[in-house]
């Protein structure tokens, strides 16, 4: 029997390498190709009961992993560091998303409780996917990009709150207790598990970790341990396995280890997801897919459509641009791995039924595969919006802080207010230079108003933008982005800069950051009077004034030179 279960697992694990390498092949995620070796291996083979037995261990192991990486990384104090657009654009496009869908649910002739479920699990979208594949087209560090982490980190506080309040209506639904009774239970055991992580992180978690951190090997058993033994306790007191293992991940969290245990344990929540994935697409009936066809296709359109255009109104509302809110949207087209979760846990608790859990398992698999490839041709996309939704910049009137400073002269026309452009900007104010600043980010430029800096809101690849500017009296034209724009010729600030002062007939020198020596060649052969190196420049101040401060005698350092911290403060 052993030998069954080793046999059937191993070409699962061989199916899904392969289905695999052909979704990779198509730029597909892992997700949909791990589902959709469950979905042929419950049509075609017949497992035996004790794979089943141990695909589903393994599986709730996995998601107690994840959940236990989650709260590893959940700070509830980024809340208040986020900004006005995470938030609003996070909790808005949450509610909009859960209300219009629980309506579409009951129209397609869903029970109440089930119409709410599937409308809670569209509002997640899967924050994997969208890093990786934000962080392929080096789109991470852009306005867009961190707006759509931003919402992300919302979403996942919420899909903590809705676990609890799912766990809070799911105890002992199948039994006798009162359900008075069952609420101050899970709240009862709420406040001890909020309590013993507050003493573990108070007096225990540092020296436990410490100890254990020893031994690299050791520390990721124990995290592996803690996980599985507090998602146990979970399920015990009544809270769930799954908010077991995010409890667990909340009290290490504080550590300086949970980097470290992280990093480690990346591969093997992804070993593991790969069972809960099997799992959820074994349930998925394709004898009954014909049912469920249309109502996911109406979802699907929805996720596809309707969640875009909420993020895109709610940001156009609170004075951003479509085309930021266009790029920011195409994020949320899909549903993720929580969604699933989501449902598992409806499913377990006796809420819902197998057909609405794959139900939404199709409308993932729908989701997923076509945002992949909505987020990575999102420029393209923009162009063939753009007509539509350009005209409504035009029709909402920019707010006070945006407006421009007249034709004031400038010697230097600053374009980012990133941490080398702001420094960039006060140092060349320090050398009596007239700085005007631009940058694309609304907090950015209310930010620095106050602070004193001379700035506008605006984008370099606009080129109606440039006629705004006083770059007939500027001498220099500098760009200071980051490293990881994109580099496409309609989008790249750097073309969009370059096209724009060839347009304008810009007399005057233009500085742009480079990456590397091939990077600088290409810049200066389009006309570029100075490369900026902001990584190799600090590397050499700090290397300068490190080298001032050691005495060559041995064992003994120098007094500090002056400005030697000003050199060191640019890194």
């Amino acid at each position: 029997m052993v030998e069954t279960v080793f046999n059937e697992v191993a070409l699962l694990l061989l199916g899904a390498a392969i289905i695999g390498r052909i979704g990779a092949m198509l730029r597909q995620p892992v997700i949909v190709s791990f589902i959709a070796v469950g979905i042929l291996a419950a049509a075609f083979f017949e497992q035996s009961a004790e794979t089943h037995t141990q695909i589903e261990f393994l599986a709730e192991l996995g998601v107690a992993l994840l959940l236990f990486l989650v709260g590893l990384k959940l700070d509830l104090r980024l809340v208040t560091t986020l900004g006005p657009v995470a938030v609003a654009t996070g909790l808005g496009q949450v509610a909009f998303t859960a209300g219009i869908g629980f309506l579409i649910g009951l129209g397609l002739g869903l029970d109440a409780v089930t119409s709410i479920y599937v409308a809670v699990a569209l509002t997640f979208s899967s924050t994997i996917i969208i890093v990786k594949l934000l962080t392929d087209k080096r789109e991470l560090e852009t306005l867009h990009g961190r707006i759509a982490i931003g919402f992300l980190i919302v979403q996942d506080i919420v899909v903590v709150i809705a676990m609890v309040v799912l766990s809070t209506l799911g105890i002992g639904a199948a039994g006798d207790t009162s359900p008075l009774w069952q609420i101050a239970g899970v709240i009862a055991a709420l406040f001890a598990t909020l309590v013993g992580i507050y003493v573990f992180v108070r007096f225990a978690a540092d020296r436990v970790m410490q100890g254990f951190a020893h031994t690299p090997e050791l520390l990721v058993i124990f995290a592996i341990g803690w996980a599985a033994a507090a998602a146990a306790v979970g399920h015990y007191v009544g809270l769930g396995k799954e908010l077991g293992g995010l409890a667990a991940g909340v009290a290490l969290g504080s550590t300086p280890y949970r980097e470290m245990i992280s990093a480690r344990l990346a591969s093997l929540r992804e070993f593991l997801l790969l069972f809960f994935f099997l799992s959820v697409g074994a349930m998925l009936d394709l004898s009954t897919i014909g049912g469920d066809l249309v109502n996911a296709l109406v979802f699907s359109l929805f996720v596809l459509i309707g969640n875009p255009l909420i993020v895109i109104v709610i940001m156009w509302w609170m004075g951003y641009r479509t085309r930021t809110g266009f790029l920011a949207g195409l994020t949320v087209a899909q549903i993720s791995e929580f969604s699933l979760i989501f449902m598992a846990m409806g499913l377990a608790l006796g809420h819902v039924d197998a057909s609405a859990v794959a139900l939404v398992t199709l409308v993932g698999l729908v989701t997923i595969a076509i945002s992949v490839y909505m987020i990575t041709y999102s420029h393209q996309l923009w162009r063939w919006a753009e007509p539509f939704l350009t005209p409504f910049d035009k029709r909402k009137a920019k707010e006070p802080d945006f407006e421009g400073d007249g034709e004031e002269p400038a010697d230097v026309i600053l374009f980012g207010l990133g941490r080398f452009g702001s420094r960039l900007y006060e140092r060349l104010t320090d050398e009596g230079l007239t700085v005007l600043a631009v940058d694309l980010d609304p907090q950015v430029v209310r930010q620095r108003r106050a602070q004193g800096f001379r700035v506008r809101y605006g984008d370099v690849t606009e080129q109606e933008f440039w006629q705004e500017l006083p770059i007939g009296r500027a001498s220099w034209v500098v760009l200071s982005v980051p490293f990881g724009v994109i580099r496409l010729a309609e989008t790249d600030p750097k073309s969009g800069l370059l096209a724009a002062v060839r347009t304008h007939r810009f007399q005057g020198r233009i500085a742009l950051t480079a990456r590397d020596d091939e990077e600088r060649k290409q810049l200066v052969e389009d006309g570029v009077d100075l490369v900026l190196y902001p990584f190799d420049d600090a590397a050499q101040s700090a290397a300068t004034a490190i080298a001032h401060l050691v005495d060559p005698q041995p064992g003994k350092v120098a007094e500090p030179l002056e400005k030697s911290d000003k050199a060191v403060e640019t890194v």
